[in-house]
């Protein structure tokens, strides 16, 4: 058996970067490496404005995440980490499976069930103490 087997990951889905500017980020992802907006929301029960953003030949995306206020969770990431790379996220067949199987692996996870993340997606996150000091969000596409 493999660590993976009962987890459902299909590929890496985006990798979330925290911004204190979410215009001055998408100058530079896709104003100077060519990325194209292809979604923006708020998320009020995170805290954030996000905007995706995806290249031309595919693959995974970058999500920009900036705070909407300084309770929000990013404000506080940015605040004693400074801004980049906040989590890496893995598109999975099932989030509530993959949890399961991740716990019964040892693994703690954030939300004791999945929530709503970008898009009408159901999301959870591997807490960074089990996964090597990495954030690791599970994404189930809506």
């Amino acid at each position: 058996m493999t660590f993976t087997e009962g987890i459902g990951l299909r590929r890496i889905d985006h990798v979330g970067i925290a911004v204190p500017d979410l215009d001055a980020a998408l100058e530079w992802y896709a104003g100077a490496l060519g990325g194209t907006e292809v979604h923006r929301e708020v998320n009020e029960a995170q805290g954030v404005v996000e905007a995706m953003v995806a290249w031309p030949e595919g693959g995974a995306q970058v999500q920009l995440l900036a705070p909407i206020g300084d309770a929000s969770p990013i404000a506080k990431f940015i605040g004693s980490k400074g801004p980049g790379l906040q989590q890496l996220a893995f598109t999975v067949e099932d989030v509530e499976t993959a949890a399961a199987a991740l716990r019964a692996r040892g693994c703690r996870l954030l939300y004791d069930e999945a929530r709503q993340g970008t898009a009408g997606s159901k999301i959870n996150f591997v807490h960074p103490r089990d996964a090597g000091g990495v954030l690791v969000e599970l994404v189930e596409p809506a």
